[in-house]
């Protein structure tokens, strides 16, 4: 049976055009079938600009109503908006209609309808987001990525546990090493919450290297970094901005003389493998950890390469069965601290 995944197609800057146009992609490259759900009209138009409006394995399913972004309460648009894109997604993945739901929409509201229509897992309270980013000689998963500002140590813990398990589970690397976000690598350094975190964390049953600074993030040192939605949010927005600056600065260079020119001529193919590798479209959307079925957020200017590599990024998570193995590692984490304190 082909993997289905309900598109919430009115979410993002550029909807519904880009998300239509990334499904399609998703689509024609095979693996998948697609229900794209918003307005019907506007929907069908996208498809039939790309010339995909009888395109097999799409389909349409229809929602009169739109969360709008950063305008709406999370909780009130969801409460109130019952036939949001957001919300119909959603009730097609909780029906068993569809396997996962990617949104590039209002995130808060994506958070609220995971949380109250689809439930966590057993053992978790907070919903992370988990941002995959480049780092030196491989990848680092970053959470909480914007999801929970305000956070106790028990959360945090849930957040190293869960990252701990996607870095394992779909990223392949044995035992992940895993850091905690801080001004300095002794444990006496950070806020009194960081402090107890610190604590907790040295308790859990997981490989935790201890605090990292932020010069740690990329570095290849650690493969999961866990900290607050709030410092996770800006950490990453920090990036985007610095990567976006140098972009700009090396094109700048690179015009300013014939002999700068030549050089970058040459340099073409590593300019090509270093752009792929810091383009946040190569890496789709990010999961939210902890939610019973697989709920993928993504960037609100997402291109329609970005919602075709979230889509693939759904469906590389539901054939993992990240939350099947997730729920019975916490279970087994949980039955071995027991009988350890026992």
């Amino acid at each position: 049976m082909t993997l289905k995944v309900a598109v919430d197609a009115m979410g993002g800057d550029h909807a519904p055009g880009f998300v239509v146009e990334g499904a399609v992609r998703a689509v024609r490259e095979g693996g998948c079938q697609v229900v794209l759900v918003g307005r019907q009209d506007a929907i069908q138009a996208e498809l039939g600009r790309l010339a995909a409006a009888s395109l097999e394995g799409i389909e349409i399913a229809h929602a009169s109503q739109v969360v709008e972004m950063g305008t709406e309460s999370a909780a009130q648009a969801l409460r109130q908006k019952k036939d949001s894109s957001i919300r119909v997604a959603a009730r097609l993945v909780k029906e068993g209609r569809a396997s996962a739901l990617v949104s590039a929409g209002h995130t808060g509201a994506v958070m609220a309808a995971a949380k109250i229509l689809l439930g966590s897992i057993e053992g978790v309270d907070r919903l992370p987001i988990a941002v995959t980013a480049p780092a030196v000689g491989g990848k680092v998963v970053i959470l909480d990525a914007g999801a929970n500002v305000d956070c106790k140590p028990h959360h945090f813990r849930q957040f190293a546990v869960m990252g701990y398990l996607y870095a394992r589970v779909v990223l392949g690397v044995n035992n992940p090493r895993v850091g905690l976000l801080s001004i300095g690598e002794e444990d006496t350094k950070g806020t009194d919450v960081t402090r107890e975190v610190f604590k907790v964390l040295r308790e859990t049953r997981i490989n935790f290297i201890g605090n990292i600074e932020g010069n740690d993030v990329y570095s290849g040192r650690v493969d999961v970094v866990v900290t607050d939605g709030f410092t996770g949010n800006v950490t990453l927005k920090v990036t985007e901005s610095m990567i976006e600056s140098l972009r700009s600065a090396l094109r700048q260079e690179m015009a300013r003389s014939l002999r700068t020119r030549l050089g970058a001529l040459l340099m073409k193919p590593a300019f090509e493998g270093l752009e792929k590798r810091v383009d946040y479209a190569e890496y789709g959307g990010a999961p939210l950890l902890g939610a019973r079925e697989c709920v993928i957020i993504c960037h609100g200017r997402s291109s329609p390469k970005a919602i075709k590599n979230a889509i693939g990024v759904a469906r590389e998570f539901v054939e993992r069965r990240v939350n099947e193995r997730t729920a019975q590692e916490i279970r087994s984490l949980a039955e071995a601290e027991t009988r350890l304190v026992g």
